[in-house]
């Protein structure tokens, strides 16, 4: 069996192909309801970190602001910059290092797009570079996961087909750490391929510490897509708004 490296599975087909598929109808409801609940001006600028294709983007671009996604992965970005226009821009760049200062009014990190890196200098560098990215009075937006709820809701192995291909996914976890490896079974493929996905268990007073640190005030807490109030045990989501003092 062939292992891939941490890199390859956010570049991999199969990568959009397990999560992005359904997560489509979602994101357009969540990004409309964060826009009516944000009132951003018209016209404002945005920047999505870890955009992937451009879901999230696409969503925002369409409300008329000025939307920039920016993406470690090369494949991702160029296929989304089939797609760009002249308020929908697209780069492939790594969110631990800078991206333009004092520019933009919003910044979003959605879906979980944020704690797979080895070290917490990393996580903290890429807090920083989206801090220095944002105006003052600018505004971040970070979605993950709620780790109290997620550590209830693991299930050792389940096994999804799309589409023709088999994903066998394996989930544990440890104290500072989730852990999912999924091993892909295609027709196309010589012999099956692994990738392994790790997420830092990342609290609400981690986050807040980090925020702090670079000049972040945490506003407002949601628990989930509906905006709903955040629950430590019982949410599913840990959905931050922050301000750039």
């Amino acid at each position: 069996m062939q292992k891939a490296r941490f890199n390859d599975w956010f570049n991999s087909p199969y990568y959009h192909q397990l999560y992005i598929k359904r997560d489509e109808q979602e994101a357009a409801a969540f990004i409309n309801l964060l826009i009516t609940h944000l009132h951003p001006a018209e016209g404002a600028t945005m920047l999505d970190v870890a955009c992937g294709k451009g879901l999230h983007s696409i969503q925002l671009a369409g409300k008329g602001f000025d939307v920039t996604g920016i993406d470690l992965s090369y494949e991702s970005i160029e296929e989304a910059l089939q797609i760009e226009h002249d308020t929908l821009h697209f780069y492939q760049h790594d969110m631990r290092q800078s991206f333009r200062i004092n520019y933009y009014d919003y910044a979003f990190n959605l879906f979980t797009s944020f704690g797979y890196f080895k070290t917490k200098r990393e996580h903290d560098n890429a807090i920083r570079s989206i801090a220095q990215s944002i105006k003052h009075q600018g505004y971040f937006v970070m979605d993950y996961l709620n780790v109290h709820f997620t550590e209830g809701q693991i299930e050792a192995a389940t096994t999804k087909e799309i589409d023709g291909i088999v994903f066998n996914i394996t989930k544990w976890v440890d104290d500072t750490h989730f852990y999912k490896k999924i091993v892909v079974e295609d027709a196309a493929l010589e012999e099956a391929i692994e990738f392994t996905e790790t997420v830092a268990k990342f609290s609400l007073d981690n986050f807040k510490e980090m925020f702090a640190q670079q000049g972040l005030v945490l506003q407002e807490v949601y628990g989930d897509y509906n905006l709903s109030k955040y629950d430590a045990q019982h949410s599913p989501r840990l959905i931050m708004i922050a301000v750039k003092g």
